[in-house]
């Protein structure tokens, strides 16, 4: 007796669990669904072959991804995504890894390896136009790529990695990334003018790295991106800041929406023109907080004077006394003599001890764009009051 209820019992715990476990299987195609929804907001999308699932482990194998603007998908092989629960109708991923790229076009090999992301949110509804409604990441990160043409590593870099970081409150984001380790080899390129440039610069070999640190808020679509820099060795920085607001998640659908009908109208002349028309109408929702451009000298402007100075039989001081004698007389066209004396000061500082260049626009408050826009096109000599325009140097 006690034989057949410990049978018995056996076969219902054995029936419980297979319940359970259908139950609560992942459903790939529900993934993969959810991932498209949200990548069809920049116009791509992935395909698989075919799904495996394997506990909380998801593969897509035979994977293809096409990105926006294309029309063949670019076959990458299994993405393997671990980790993946079930999360208020979307999904949380802890990563997803994919294959290593070697791919060989035109004489060209693209060799790609770690590639992976983690802290993955996939969003039950892609269309809320809120901060639940995008596909997330916590890092991004990538191991070495390279381009090699006829058998000459011609660009690579070391690794790159991403952070995002969602605020608590879901009112933004805060994003940082870097590329490290980049190198890039000039020294084969066929034209003689470029090469003859390439090699009075001393630019053959280039080696440096890319960053870039921002964030957004959700609500007034503000976007502050507080670098943006190149920054190469006897080259220079060059650092890029700007701060927008109105850059919505609905801005940014309408955005997308509008480059759709760009690709998918067979007149791209046509296309074009409307696309130029929806552009113009968008742009009424952004408004200009401040924005700067600065240069850090790393030598390259005494060899980029000295080379040009060459080229018209003077050396590089005598270019450089030019340049400064000239900037007065062409910054008097715009008849802004306030900015006139800003960049004359600047440039003639810069060129006499380069060491940085900056230009500077900080207005009062924020200016709408097409405000902006008018003005350029109506009364150019107003843009500095407008934006509050300056120049700087070595400061």
């Amino acid at each position: 007796m006690t034989f057949y209820r410990t049978t018995r019992l056996m076969l219902s715990s054995a029936a419980i669990l297979s319940f359970a476990n259908s139950a609560f299987a992942l459903d790939g195609n529900d993934l993969l669904k959810k991932i498209n929804d949200a990548y069809a907001q920049q116009g791509g999308s992935i395909a698989a072959e075919s799904i495996d699932i394997s506990g909380t482990t998801v593969t897509l194998k035979g994977a293809s991804v096409k990105a926006a603007g294309t029309t063949d998908g670019v076959k990458v092989g299994d993405i393997t995504l671990t980790g993946v629960a079930e999360a208020g109708g979307g999904y949380t991923v802890d990563q997803i890894a994919f294959p290593d790229v070697a791919t060989t076009k035109d004489d060209v090999t693209i060799a790609a390896s770690d590639l992976k992301m983690s802290g993955v949110e996939i969003p039950a509804d892609a269309t809320k136009g809120d901060l639940d409604s995008l596909l997330l990441y916590k890092t991004a990160h990538a191991g070495s790529l390279s381009f090699t043409k006829d058998g000459t590593k011609v660009f690579s870099f070391t690794d790159a990695d991403a952070t995002l970081n969602k605020r608590a409150d879901k009112s933004g984001l805060d994003f940082n990334a870097n590329v490290n380790g980049i190198t890039a080899d000039l020294s084969k390129v066929a034209d003689p003018q470029t090469k003859e440039a390439i090699n009075q610069l001393n630019l053959q070999q280039l080696s440096g790295k890319i960053a870039m640190k921002g964030s957004w808020e959700i609500a007034p679509g503000r976007i502050d991106i507080t670098e943006y820099s190149l920054d190469f060795k006897d080259v220079g920085k060059l650092n890029i800041a700007l701060s927008l607001s109105g850059y919505t998640p609905a801005f940014s659908k309408s955005l997308q929406d509008a480059l759709k009908t760009v690709r998918s109208n067979p007149n791209q002349q046509d296309a074009q023109q409307s696309a130029g028309l929806a552009m113009l109408g968008l742009l009424q929702q952004l408004t200009f907080n401040s924005a700067q451009i600065r240069f850090d000298d790393s030598s390259i402007t005494s060899r980029a004077l000295e080379f040009a100075g060459k080229q018209q039989g003077v050396s590089g001081k005598q270019l450089a006394d030019t340049l400064k004698a000239m900037t007065p007389i062409m910054m008097a066209q715009l008849n802004i003599p306030e900015l006139q004396n800003a960049v004359s000061a600047a440039v003639s500082a810069y060129l006499d001890n380069p060491k940085s260049l900056t230009v500077k626009a900080s207005p009062d408050k924020p200016v709408p764009l097409p405000m902006i826009i008018g003005a350029a096109m109506g009364a150019p000599q107003s843009i500095p009051q407008v934006i509050g325009l300056k120049v700087s140097s070595n400061d």
